[in-house]
């Protein structure tokens, strides 16, 4: 049986990447904000709160989701320009990126890679879609919520399923995070944390997003949305009026709407609803980031570009910021979550991603890719005939 050959090192669009790397320091600076999920222990209002939350709460992941449709359409698109079908890789590819996440959950329960990954094997099906206009159709039908739509109707006819509070509501592990030992929190994450996971996902309709914004994102690589910048200068500054217009709106309306929806038993509905309602104002304000991004690019392209080297190295830093800074909040580490404020964590998140800034930047001087990136690659083709150094022949 011979060895599968990796394809040759290609030239990498580097607006994705900067992109990637704005999502990563968002998620970066959520999670320091929020101690890595130990603020809801005590949650209180504050300035720094409502800044990183509203900028990049809900938002930051969405972009990930995003640029995940999008990789995939370059992917799968170099693979056909070679006359191959990647559809089998890259199955194989989302399952060694469930072990990374499985592996990376035992760290921080707030994992994204085991969700990413499983509903990225819809992707295989989706893309063999090649009307444009029926995947829009399907990315608006998830954007809607259907599901907690009918969730939402089934509280207020008091259906009993619909009337239960989700599991991440009955959370009880935060207190295990905060004053336990390293093999406790391994012990729930292995198991309640996974649920916990799995329940907010679903319950608060990120699922349905997230698939919804990897169809978005395979549109948008077909259509060269990042890759031709001046073809769509005009329907972008349209849609970001619309975006701005639209989310502003719907979040100066959620009280008022919402009150509008009768609580049903228990006040389930109005919870729902709730849901269904902040989706779609975050996805607007999801909108108008990325297309704002694209704009300041078009402005300042050297600038923006120093996002790109973080972007290349998304898996690495992400699962090296659980490994080295959960145990700067949690209670078998420094224990610093009811040390310090918002501020503080703040600064701490925006110093510590400015190194890591610098510090793929250098790293991208003499290798092509970062470690994990690497190993994921080698793994997916079953080969180490990768070239990892940038002074080896390509």
């Amino acid at each position: 049986m011979t060895t599968p050959k990796a394809p040759p090192f290609f030239e990498r669009l580097v607006i994705v990447d900067a992109l990637r790397g704005y999502a990563l320091m968002g998620l970066f600076l959520v999670h320091c904000v929020e101690y890595f999920e130990l603020y809801w222990l005590n949650p209180y209002p504050s300035v720094v709160n409502s800044l990183v939350f509203g900028l990049f709460g809900g938002k930051a992941f969405a972009i990930f989701a995003l640029c995940f449709g999008l990789s995939f359409h370059i992917i799968m698109d170099r693979a056909a320009r070679r006359g191959t079908d990647f559809s089998g890789r890259f199955v194989w590819r989302l399952t060694l990126l469930m072990v990374i996440g499985v592996l990376h959950g035992l760290i921080y329960r707030g994992d994204i890679l085991t969700v990413l990954a499983p509903l990225g094997l819809l992707l295989i099906f989706i893309h063999r879609i090649r009307n444009n206009w029926i995947l829009l159709a399907l990315a608006g039908f998830l954007f809607l919520q259907p599901e907690l739509i009918i969730r939402t109707i089934s509280a207020l006819n008091g259906a009993d399923w619909a009337l239960q509070p989700p599991y991440f509501l009955l959370d009880q592990s935060l207190n295990t995070f905060a004053n336990s030992s390293f093999g406790d929190i391994l012990a729930v994450n292995l198991w309640d944390g996974v649920h916990q996971r799995m329940s907010f996902y679903w319950t608060s309709g990120r699922m349905m997003q997230i698939v919804g914004l990897f169809i978005l994102g395979l549109v948008l690589g077909r259509i060269g949305f990042f890759a031709q910048l001046d073809r769509h200068v005009t329907s972008r500054r349209i849609l970001l009026g619309l975006f701005l217009l639209l989310g502003f709106g719907l979040e100066a309306l959620t009280g008022s709407v919402t009150q509008m929806v009768p609580a049903g038993p228990d006040g389930f509905a109005r919870q729902w609803f709730g849901q269904i309602w902040g989706s779609y104002h975050k996805l607007a304000f999801t909108g108008a980031q990325v297309i704002l991004f694209v704009e300041v690019w078009r402005l300042v392209p050297r600038v923006m570009q120093t996002l790109a080297p973080v972007g290349r190295m998304t898996l690495t830093l992400y699962v090296g910021q659980s490994l080295l800074f959960v145990p700067v909040f949690y209670g078998y580490g420094l224990g610093l979550w009811d040390d310090w404020n918002q501020g503080q964590a703040l600064t701490f998140g925006v110093i510590t991603f400015g190194m890591q800034m610098i510090a793929a930047s250098l790293w991208y001087r003499h290798y092509r890719y970062g470690p994990l990136e690497w190993l994921w690659r080698a793994a997916t083709f079953g080969t180490v005939d990768i070239p990892f150094r940038r002074t080896s022949a390509a």
